[in-house]
């Protein structure tokens, strides 16, 4: 399969966004949603709101990250957030953290797919692949984070790649079982692609330092990514 590339519209110029949006467009294959509550982690920053305006101007799935306490609070209000792209068969990603759904994960699985989501699960760093194995047959991406939630521009967490490894491995032992994909989130750039890539990463969250920063001109920013990123991997990147 061909990389997903993931923008992570926390990172995008809120003064500039509908033109980011619509270079973003053309050149993306999904939108990172941001959803924090200040509690699982300090941060408030993006909403269902947000989402909702968006999936007006895009034929993009939106992929939300819930850096949250209790998701099932916000099941319902994303689910209408995505509601214009899933009326035209465009299903979104709905990922709570793998460390608050103790004691309901099937649940929440169930609930999350019955509102029209394609479930997911974000694990923290220092959270090992087995804290998801009971329900990993159930989900359809696993975002493994790379640096600590909740804050962009952190340092990249090497000891990550063995539990994308492991991922992998389990995937490909059993394919009919198993059918997730695997993204990283933090960190994503040119001196982390290679490393990501052949540990066995598809989706790739960008954000500051694999796009925006690249240039001041998006159009510019998306090709100094691609050739970054087709350098690094010798994987075509579209």
């Amino acid at each position: 399969m061909k990389p997903i590339f993931n923008i992570s519209l926390m990172c995008m110029d809120f003064l500039d966004i509908r033109r980011q949006m619509q270079i973003s467009n053309r050149r993306a294959d999904m939108y990172h949603i941001d959803i924090m509550d200040g509690h699982f982690v300090p941060n408030i920053t993006l909403s269902p709101d947000l989402a909702r305006a968006i999936s007006g101007i895009s034929d993009l799935p939106l992929d939300f990250h819930m850096m949250v306490t209790d998701p099932q609070q916000y099941i319902a209000s994303c689910a209408q957030a995505a509601a214009a792209l899933t009326a035209r068969g465009i299903l979104s990603f709905y990922s709570p953290h793998a460390e608050v759904l103790s004691g309901s994960a099937f649940r929440i699985i169930d609930r999350i797919r019955a509102a029209g989501f394609r479930p997911g699960v974000a694990v923290n760093p220092e959270t090992p692949l087995s804290a998801v194995l009971a329900y990993l047959h159930r989900l359809d991406k696993v975002t493994f984070m790379s640096v600590d939630p909740g804050f962009a521009g952190q340092p990249f967490i090497p000891e990550v790649l063995d539990k994308v490894r492991e991922a992998k491995a389990l995937r490909d032992s059993d394919p009919e079982k198993y059918r997730f994909i695997i993204e990283i989130d933090g960190s994503c750039n040119k001196n982390t692609y290679k490393l990501l890539a052949d540990a066995g990463v598809q989706s790739f969250v960008l954000g500051s330092s694999g796009l925006f920063k690249n240039d001041p001109d998006l159009e510019k920013a998306y090709d100094i990514m691609k050739a970054d990123f087709e350098q690094a991997t010798g994987w075509p990147a579209t």
